[in-house]
């Protein structure tokens, strides 16, 4: 099993809507895949299920949130096994760790959201900034080796390992905000592997330099933690620090008239020309030295999902999708059945061999972490 995270400093750049197809295609290839929503937006969450649905789990672990431990004295043992029988939110997982108090054992962890056979999904909620804000209260404790502060930044990585033990997971896909924060830091330097979607501009560039940096810190103060606290503490930290996939170019807008090989307009290719460079000065040998000279330099599946598909993710998102999926959804609308059909063999279906051909090329970029 290996937990993987989509990152980049820069927001924007279609991070969430390739998470959502990478875990899909992933699922339909026959992996088991389970998607966290560590974005305190939950955009990933809203591409799986509807609002409603998402709001009746919020509203049930609402006493949780406000005050663990105070739920659970007013609630009966019967209520109790009632709440955890549903999916729950990755905060209400997170709770007991942020108060202090005793996790669920795993064997009772809540089951998951399914979103098909091989997918599952646990979703998110905006009150996750509270368990970021007790990262950054703890933090200094981690390297004295005090058991809840240890805990608290290990804790997001035992949920996944947990439900990866219990439901047979071979991957656990983490969608993050694009904040270089307490609660990222943890996320991204306790993951097995992170990928960086980019788009081709300025903005990118400077995304990667500002990960890059950070996690040279982060990288020190890992290390740190680790050198100092006991043997039996360390097994629950991962046995490497993270390691780098490689990045993609995604929802670029394409211009087949151009004399370039991505069919980019010239000023973006001249942007995505300089990532391999960015990368190589800024993100440090440690953490990509396991990839080949042409995994850090080429886009992750070459221009497999580079170009853009227009309105495609917001028909994927409406009706809870991926875009291969959509023209055979038998609750579209007659409005979008009529934008869509015609479309469909041309546009619409071809996407799976695009997100196809992606995915195994990030399965390439995981089986080099056990090399």
């Amino acid at each position: 099993m290996k937990i993987v995270s989509l990152f980049n400093n820069k927001g924007g750049v279609g991070k969430t809507t390739l998470a959502f197809h990478l875990s899909w295609i992933l699922s339909e290839m026959g992996k088991k895949v389970l998607i966290i929503d560590l974005d305190p937006q939950c955009n990933l969450t809203i591409c799986g299920i509807n609002e409603d649905i998402l709001e009746n789990i919020w509203k049930e672990e609402d006493s949780f949130i406000d005050d663990y431990e105070k739920a659970l004295r007013e609630k009966s043992e019967q209520e109790l096994k009632e709440i955890n029988s549903k999916p729950r939110s990755i905060h209400y997982l997170l709770k007991p760790t942020e108060d202090g108090l005793d996790d669920l054992k795993d064997d009772k962890l809540p089951p998951v959201i399914k979103l098909n056979g091989n997918l599952g999904l646990i979703p998110g909620r905006l009150t996750i900034n509270r368990y970021e804000n007790v990262i950054s209260e703890r933090w200094s404790q981690a390297y004295q080796g005090v058991p809840l502060s240890i805990r608290t930044i290990t804790r997001i990585r035992a949920i996944a390992e947990a439900y990866a033990q219990r439901d047979g997971y071979d991957f656990v896909l983490i969608d993050t905000s694009p904040s270089l924060g307490a609660l990222n830091k943890v996320i991204i330097s306790t993951v097995d592997g992170f990928i960086v979607p980019c788009l081709p501009d300025m903005f990118s560039l400077y995304g990667i330099r500002n990960i890059g940096n950070s996690l040279k810190q982060w990288k020190k103060e890992f290390d740190t933690i680790f050198n100092l606290i006991s043997e039996e503490k360390r097994k629950r930290f991962p046995r490497n620090f993270v390691r780098f996939l490689g990045y993609t170019i995604y929802n670029a807008k394409k211009y087949s008239k151009q004399s370039n090989p991505w069919d980019l307009a010239q000023a973006h290719y001249n942007y995505a020309q300089q990532i391999p460079g960015i990368i190589e000065q800024y993100i440090v040998p440690e953490v990509r030295q396991h990839l080949s000279h042409d995994m850090v330099h080429n886009p992750i599946g070459g221009t497999a999902v580079m170009h853009t598909h227009n309105t495609l993710p917001n028909m994927s998102q409406k009706y809870k999708l991926p875009i291969w999926k959509v023209p055979d959804c038998p609750v579209l609308s007659k409005e979008d059945r009529g934008t869509i059909a015609p479309n469909a063999k041309s546009v619409y279906y071809p996407s799976k061999d695009k997100y196809k051909a992606f995915a195994e090329a990030v399965l390439e970029r995981i089986a080099t972490l056990d090399e």
